[in-house]
């Protein structure tokens, strides 16, 4: 591995110059980062597997960035661990010269492993023009599990985990967690969640509420907390799984699989890391027309997802570039509409100029769309990463063995 990417990286080099890093550059003058892109390439490793999100980035971004800024724009694979991988290889096999990789998707864990290992630039987002439209006083926007971004990653979206249901087929959908029990084991087979991000998402949104609160596990890391909501946790999961789908012998591989059983009638919830998934999917005809969101009513995780710029990056001023473009009302909003995306807008948008307060507001104008009021009033931050490495692992070893 490590040859083969001692010769890709060695081919790429082999063009102009790479640019300055990202902190140096983001101490200096927007004009001459938007001259230093110009002409030049943009290797992006983000997750490849939504073919809407893919659509946006090559046939909306790219486009434009190519157009506006004479910036090429090449999306790659690339995520979670892999992700890392790629990068700590490419740095150790390269002894300092520029890696394959200017810009990469992240939040959450793999900020965390970024950051402890160094390959990560910065700080270089505060200093974007646009950056001044994101909305700093969300704590959702502000916090990527409870890390401080601190000028190493942009904010490009934002989420709320949700339910979904079809209203025709299950018109008293339960809104509570003990109401959700009580409905899986009245309906035998006919609820189950994924065993990858979302389902893991999902179990941390009951483990919030069956301990009182997200409060109960803010601040960091905390052994004894966190044993003690998973206890509460797998009690309630004991409950429920001989009345899960397939008597919870086995799971749906990612959600994904989910979407397939909702859609084919075999299973009455699916679920989404993003509320407007199920706006989307209704216009893409995958899910039927009554599909509704649901949020429980003690709260579901919302996060934020970023962009951030390797140590090691060929192109970090091309990278800026984008980055910023990513952060235009523009580019904000095409990502938000239900045929397009439906990822929510990171930017403050009643403080954006006329008219995109309006341009906003009808986007968001959808029978299946959830309010924006009611998504603030039960959102709940997500907390240190540990916490959903440690919950995946668990469930892994215990719940989904059947050994609780």
């Amino acid at each position: 591995m490590l040859g083969l990417l001692a010769f890709a990286i060695a081919c790429r080099s082999s063009g102009p110059p790479a640019s300055p890093p990202a902190g140096t550059l983001a101490a200096g003058s927007w004009d001459r980062v938007l001259s230093q892109a110009r002409g030049t390439t943009v290797v992006w490793r983000m997750w490849r597997g939504d073919p809407a999100i893919n659509a946006y980035v090559d046939g909306w971004v790219a486009p434009r960035m190519r157009d506006q800024y004479g910036v090429s724009v090449e999306a790659v694979e690339g995520q979670g661990p892999e992700l890392v991988n790629i990068l700590a290889t490419e740095r150790e096999a390269m002894a300092g010269r520029p890696g394959t990789t200017s810009l990469v998707w992240i939040n959450g864990e793999t900020f965390a492993q970024l950051r402890s290992e160094n390959l990560l630039d910065g700080p270089w987002a505060d200093g974007l023009p646009n950056a001044s439209l994101i909305d700093s006083d969300s704590s959702i926007v502000s916090r990527d599990f409870e890390q401080d971004p601190a000028g190493y990653e942009a904010p490009w979206g934002m989420v709320q985990f949700a339910l979904i249901y079809d209203s025709a087929r299950t018109p008293d959908a339960p809104t509570s967690i003990s109401a959700l029990a009580a409905w899986i084991q009245r309906h035998p087979g006919r609820f189950t969640h994924d065993q990858q991000f979302t389902g893991m998402t999902f179990l941390k949104s009951v483990m919030y509420g069956l301990a009182g609160g997200v409060q109960a596990f803010q601040g960091g890391f905390d052994e004894q907390r966190y044993r003690q909501g998973r206890e509460r946790l797998f009690s309630w999961l004991t409950s429920i799984r001989p009345f899960l789908w397939r008597n919870g012998r086995t799971y749906p591989p990612d959600v994904a699989a989910m979407h397939r059983l909702f859609a084919n009638g075999e299973i009455d919830f699916t679920m989404s890391n993003n509320q407007n998934e199920v706006v989307t999917k209704i216009r893409q005809k995958v899910f039927p027309p009554d599909a509704r969101a649901l949020l429980l009513e003690e709260g579901t995780i919302a996060n934020a997802h970023y962009v951030g710029i390797p140590i090691n990056a060929p192109n970090a001023a091309g990278a800026m570039v984008l980055a910023n473009f990513l952060l235009s009302p523009e580019a904000q909003l095409e990502k938000q509409r239900g045929d397009v995306w439906g990822d929510s807008t990171v930017l403050d948008v009643a403080s954006l100029p006329t008219p995109w307060p309006s341009r906003f507001e009808a986007v968001a104008r959808d029978a299946a769309a959830l309010p924006r009021e009611l998504l603030a009033s039960r959102a709940r931050p997500e907390v240190h990463p540990l916490y959903h490495a440690r919950l995946l692992q668990d469930w892994r070893q215990t719940m989904r063995r059947g050994t609780p």
